[in-house]
């Protein structure tokens, strides 16, 4: 991806030397435990505040890993000032008003109005307060552990992560938290589902409008979008971990089902087409 040199967003809280270790909890947009997913949608988390430490000093890196933290922390506020600026003109476009959202920064644990989380959780949206957050050794888990790197692989979990925002912005996700109150647990599953592949999508969107706005992509990023969302499918990340799949369990969409949500977006850069809720194929 083009990055070098281009507009860094303003919001951004930097909080990575005022974070704590300890318990960590799963979610995010890895989603391979899920007890995070009420957490992102507004839900009660004083469950997660008895069990997560409270902040406070993060561990010492070296001058090495913190140059390194320092340069993907630029990359992603070059990302996050590119979905302004797309979501800012498409809004404007249709007559409304884009609400930038804020980008949060931590090492190993952060309190959000969402409650406390943990590094493990994975990047995650609070709608709440209208914040992403990031703890950017994830982006080493994605390299590492799911084979799943390129700077444009990160730029896409931002991107997703901005979909839920808009997700906020346009009452979904009010809707998802009415739903929450009223199913089973199995049965709300399917819907956010559907909540998550759309966030994909809205991340092919962006994709779309920031390389006709900008010309950012390079040869083999948008190859690496899509590796990370196979990577990062219920069915792959519950057969690595467990050895087997519990298709009801799924909250995020298999990995066939998150390339295509995001490839589709990519394509067409159409909001309208984006409507995962009345899909019949995801029923």
């Amino acid at each position: 991806m083009k990055w070098a040199g281009q507009r860094e967003s303003s919001n951004v809280e930097d909080r990575r030397g005022f974070s704590g270790g300890g318990l960590a909890v799963g979610g995010g947009i890895v989603g391979v435990i899920v007890i995070l997913l009420k957490v992102f949608l507004g839900g009660d988390t004083s469950d997660l505040n008895q069990v997560l430490p409270q902040q406070g000093p993060a561990k010492e890196m070296s001058a090495e890993e913190q140059k390194k933290d320092d340069e993907r922390a630029s990359f992603v506020k070059v990302v996050l000032a590119d979905t302004e600026d797309v979501w800012g003109k498409l809004f404007s476009d249709a007559g409304k008003t884009y609400t930038d959202p804020t980008l949060v920064l931590f090492r190993e644990s952060v309190q959000s109005a969402c409650g406390m989380a943990g590094s493990a959780t994975g990047p995650f949206y609070c709608p709440g307060d209208e914040k992403l957050y990031i703890d950017l050794s994830f982006f080493e888990e994605m390299q590492n552990q799911l084979h799943a790197p390129g700077d444009f692989a990160m730029a896409y979990v931002v991107a997703h992560e901005v979909g839920h925002h808009i997700q906020k912005l346009n009452g979904t996700s009010a809707k998802m938290d009415r739903l929450r109150q009223q199913l089973s647990e199995e049965e709300y599953n399917k819907y956010s589902v559907k909540l998550e592949l759309q966030a994909d999508f809205l991340a092919g969107v962006w994709a779309n409008h920031a390389q006709k706005m900008k010309n950012i992509l390079e040869e083999n990023d948008i190859e690496e979008a899509l590796n990370a969302a196979n990577a990062i499918g219920d069915d792959r990340l519950q057969k690595e971990a467990q050895g087997r799949v519990v298709p009801e369990s799924f909250t995020h969409g298999t990995s066939a089902q998150r390339v295509y949500w995001f490839k589709k977006g990519f394509e067409t850069g159409d909001v309208s087409q984006g409507n995962t809720f009345n899909d019949p194929s995801l029923n």
